[in-house]
């Protein structure tokens, strides 16, 4: 991944962003039924009780990730895409810290996720795993869904200076 990456809040006035996201959708249709598919569409994330980043390179959308409010203290990710033909770069865990700095720096105590369950998303689970989710029940409104895994992660506040 070049030294160009870009991490910043998304602009909703960029058609690039509705067809990156729009691919995210795309992308989960083949991999479960309708019923386990949890990804938000471009009118969900434009909600106030969430906040959308974008990864991008020399101007182009790479990566996306956000944050949506479950409860007081309470966070779930969502959109977490990175393109296909960017994989394996590192702009996953980027995107992904990024989520988590900002969480913390607003005293959210919890961030919780679903993915897929099938091997598709087995790569989204490592990198889940080595950023300190565990498995968890379901949560939110979700409920018990094979084609479904749920992690959480416990925040620490950051430390004061």
């Amino acid at each position: 991944m070049g030294p160009d990456i870009e991490i910043r809040r998304a602009d909703f006035a960029d058609p690039a962003l509705a067809r990156f996201l729009q691919d995210h959708l795309d992308d989960m249709e083949p991999t479960a039924p309708p019923e386990s598919r949890h990804a938000l569409d471009l009118a969900a994330l434009r909600r106030p009780t969430v906040r959308l980043w974008t990864a991008l390179d020399d101007g182009a959308i790479v990566g996306t990730v956000a944050l949506a409010t479950l409860e007081p203290g309470h966070e779930e990710l969502k959109s977490m895409r990175t393109d296909p033909t960017r994989r394996s770069r590192g702009i996953g865990a980027r995107l992904l810290a990024t989520a988590l700095d900002d969480a913390r720096a607003r005293d959210v105590r919890r961030v919780s996720l679903e993915t897929g369950s099938m091997d598709f998303f087995a790569p989204a689970r490592r990198l889940y795993e080595r950023a300190g989710f565990r498995p968890c029940p379901p949560f939110a409104d979700y409920t018990d869904d094979p084609n479904s895994a749920y992690f959480t992660l416990e925040l620490a506040p950051d430390p004061v200076d």
